[in-house]
C-alpha cells in the first residue's frame, strides 16, 4: 500500500484535513489557520488524500437523471455531447413532452447573450421545446429562421409561434423567412430570393452559431405534411432509391449520413447543406420509434453534434 511509506504523523494530519473539508465543509484558508500550516500545504494534503484512497468521491446519480447512458450515447454516435429526458411511456405525447422539458433545461443553460441562433420552422418537437422553456434569463442576439416558414394557414400557424415563441424567451427579434420551405422550382427560388426582405433574413445566416433542428423520418411528420411543404411521390420515390433515411430542414441523407437527394436542392429556400454543416454547434431534437434510424444517421453524417431525446429513445438507439 502507497500509504504505508506515509509516516503515520503525516496520514493523521492528512485525516485531519480532509474531514474538516469534507464533513465539516471547512474552507481551506480556515483549515490552516486552525491547523497553523500554510493553506498550500492543506491543498497538497487533500490531493494526496485523493490520490491514496485516505477519500474516496462518489457520484451517486439521482433516478430519472441519466448521465451514463448520455455518456455512452455520446461515445456511440460520436456526437459532442447527449441530453436525455425522463419518459414514462413510449407514445408520441410522452415522448414530446420528455425532449420538451429535457430541450428547454439545456438550451436555458447553455445559450448566451452572443449567439445568433438559427431555428429550423417545421418541427412539433422544437415547438414542444418552445413551450416548455419559461425563464427569460437566456437573452440571444437574433432568432432567426432557417427553411421557408410560409405554408397552410393552420400549420403556419405553428412555424411562426415556434419562432415568435423563441424569440420572446430570448429577448430578440425574429426573423422570418417568408417564403414556402420548398418550391416548384428553381426560378421560382429565384425570384423569391430576389425579395429585399428574403434576401435580408437569408444574409443573417451568415452569423449563425447555434442551430435548433427538428430531426425528420423520410415519412414527413403530421405538421410538415399539413403545412404543403412536403415533396411528392415521384420526388419520394427517387429518395427511397437514393437510400434516404431522414433529414434535416429537407436536406436528406441516408443511413451512413451521406447526402441525397441533392436534386431537391435547386427548390428548397432554406440554409444549404454546406453552410448548416459549418454551423458550431448544432443541436437536433427527435425522439420515438420511427425517427431511429433517421436519428443515427444524422449523428454520423455530421448533421448534428448534440442530441436531445427521452429516456426510451436513447435506450433504443444504444442497442441498433
Amino acid at each position: 500500500m502507497v500509504a504505508a511509506r506515509i509516516s503515520k504523523t503525516q496520514l493523521g494530519l492528512m485525516t485531519k484535513v480532509a474531514k474538516l473539508y469534507y464533513e465539516q465543509s471547512m474552507k481551506q484558508p480556515a483549515i490552516a489557520e486552525r491547523l497553523g500550516i500554510s493553506q498550500s500545504r492543506v491543498s497538497r494534503l487533500l490531493t494526496q488524500a485523493l490520490e491514496l484512497g485516505v477519500v474516496r468521491i462518489i457520484v451517486v446519480t439521482p433516478d430519472q437523471v441519466y448521465a451514463d447512458l448520455e455518456d455512452a450515447l455520446r461515445t456511440k454516435l460520436g456526437l459532442r455531447d447527449v441530453v436525455i429526458g425522463h419518459c414514462d411511456a413510449d407514445t408520441e405525447d410522452a415522448i414530446l413532452g420528455a425532449i420538451g422539458s429535457a430541450g428547454a433545461a439545456y438550451l436555458e443553460s447553455t445559450l448566451s447573450p452572443r449567439d445568433h441562433v438559427g431555428i429550423s420552422s417545421w418541427s412539433s418537437t422544437l415547438l414542444a421545446v418552445a413551450e416548455s422553456m419559461q425563464s427569460r434569463n437566456t437573452p440571444v442576439v437574433e432568432v432567426v429562421q432557417i427553411q421557408g416558414g410560409i405554408g397552410n394557414a393552420r400549420a403556419q400557424v405553428l412555424a411562426t409561434r415556434l419562432t415568435e415563441r423563441f424569440a420572446r424567451i430570448t429577448q430578440s427579434e425574429p426573423r422570418y423567412v417568408a417564403a414556402p420551405g420548398l418550391v416548384a422550382s428553381k426560378a421560382v427560388r429565384d425570384g423569391l430570393l430576389g425579395d429585399p426582405y428574403l434576401r435580408d433574413a437569408v444574409s443573417s445566416w451568415r452569423q449563425l452559431n447555434v442551430i435548433l433542428l427538428g430531426i425528420g423520418a423520410l415519412e414527413p411528420s403530421a405538421l410538415l405534411r399539413e403545412s404543403g411543404n412536403i415533396i411528392n411521390d415521384d420526388d419520394l420515390a427517387e429518395l427511397r432509391r437514393q437510400g434516404a433515411v431522414g433529414d434535416v430542414c429537407s436536406h436528406f441523407f441516408g443511413a451512413d449520413g451521406a447526402e441525397a437527394g441533392a436534386f431537391l436542392d435547386d427548390r428548397l429556400i432554406g440554409l444549404s447543406r454546406e453552410n448548416l454543416k459549418a454551423v458550431d454547434r448544432k443541436v437536433g431534437f427527435a425522439g420515438g420509434q420511427r425517427k431511429l434510424e433517421a436519428i443515427a444517421a444524422a449523428a454520423k453524417g455530421g448533421w448534428i453534434d448534440v442530441l436531445v431525446t427521452d429516456s426510451i429513445t436513447a435506450a433504443k438507439l444504444l442497442e441498433i
